[in-house]
């Protein structure tokens, strides 16, 4: 098994737990890969000897971003929904129809070509773990279909049958396909199920019904909650121990003292209120609170069509009160966590050897100069992927 040490790194992320600081940090740094693994970490000083050599150049290495949230199977966009929005219309939930019908319309072919390309965008970012989910195909057929499509690139698939109710639908019917045929044709392809528990999607009472179905089934439960508006979605959450719950953006004191002792991570999607103009979730709020906090881009055609998990850490150090420092741990580390990963998300002995490379000294530059194309180089288990 070959080993590669990769030295003269001017800071190296770790987010080791056991460290004194958040991220981990080693100054003057170096690790050994070897094989997909990581194998040693520290002081250039000390560092082993090792099969080959990668000198940096005194740039930071970071532990690759963990994307625990992403709608990356569709067809067509919502810009003139977008460009509406931007002219004072509000967001709804309804505009989902809209990517419904493409999706539906679009062969398989399409649907992967589409998909590997966000995929291979995310990587150039710096994204090495995605999550992708379904809910742009609300048939039987179509559910599977996307999330056989994202099964290709991702062992992180999420069936979101219960995204809307398609037009001229009777609810409870809907529910009932979503638990009964459409559940048995998606559990194959996917590993969690998601339902959008807002106002104009589903509610507490629905969603309980289709999380308890999914995991009958050995998916793994998780919400969209809270976004467009204060409702039972968060609470709901955490008293079901689920792992995450995404969005988060009304919450009350109830809400967050639920977050906080349940445990359940607050996953936060800054690209969301960039795109819709609605207020930010207060990060600072719920991190001061001992709430866990995880950011992920939500890339999607209509809420928030960008799939830069770097413009995301800088919009929640700006918008959101968050650490540089906070931030970047929230899109690692937290976001294994948001997925129930222990082997991605950091840089210690033994994870997998997923890490970015950064033309700057630090992960600070990752807030401190956003939209800039900060990201070198990009592997993934221990092999060069970009």
């Amino acid at each position: 098994m070959t080993s590669t040490l990769i030295t003269n790194i001017a800071e190296l992320v770790t987010n080791d737990p056991e460290a004194d600081d958040l991220l981990g940090a080693i100054p003057d740094a170096a690790l050994v890969v070897e094989g997909s693994r990581v194998a040693w970490v520290g002081r250039a000083v000390d560092a082993p000897d090792a099969d080959e050599r990668l000198d940096v150049g005194g740039r930071a290495v970071l532990p690759g971003f963990v994307d625990s949230h992403s709608h990356l199977v569709f067809a067509g966009d919502r810009a003139q929904e977008f460009a509406a929005r931007m002219a004072g219309e509000s967001y709804a939930a309804g505009g989902i129809r809209t990517t419904v019908a493409a999706t539906r319309a679009a062969t398989d072919e399409q649907l992967t070509a589409h998909v590997a390309r966000l995929v291979q965008e995310m990587r150039r970012q710096g994204t090495t773990t995605v999550e992708i989910k379904s809910g742009y195909g609300l048939t039987t057929r179509d559910e599977a279909r996307s999330l056989a499509v994202a099964r290709q690139f991702t062992e992180e698939t999420t069936f979101l049958g219960a995204h809307v109710v398609p037009a001229d639908t009777d609810p409870a019917a809907y529910v009932a396909l979503v638990t009964g045929p459409m559940l048995e044709a998606a559990a194959p392809h996917a590993k969690w199920i998601d339902v959008f528990c807002e106002r104009g999607a589903f509610d507490d009472d629905q969603a309980r019904v289709i999380l308890a179905a999914g995991r009958a089934h050995g998916l793994l439960p998780r919400l969209h909650a809270n976004q467009l508006g204060p409702g039972p979605g968060v609470r709901l959450a955490a008293e079901l121990g689920l792992t995450a719950v995404d969005h988060c953006t009304y919450l009350d004191d109830a809400d967050v003292a639920a977050l906080r002792d349940s445990g359940t991570i607050a996953t936060l999607l800054p690209g969301v209120e960039f795109s819709t103009r609605q207020p930010y979730p207060d990060a600072r709020a719920l991190l001061d609170a001992g709430v866990r906090v995880a950011i992920a881009s939500d890339c999607n055609p209509g809420s928030s069509f960008s799939s830069s998990l770097p413009l995301c850490v800088a919009l929640a150090v700006r918008e959101m009160r968050m650490t540089p420092a906070e931030a970047v741990h929230a899109a690692t580390a937290m976001g294994a966590r948001a997925l129930g990963r222990d082997d991605i998300g950091a840089l210690t002995p033994g994870k997998r050897a997923d890490l970015m490379v950064l033309d700057a000294p630090s992960h600070v530059h990752l807030a401190y100069r956003p939209g800039v194309p900060l990201v070198r180089s990009v592997w993934l288990g221990g092999r060069a992927a970009v």
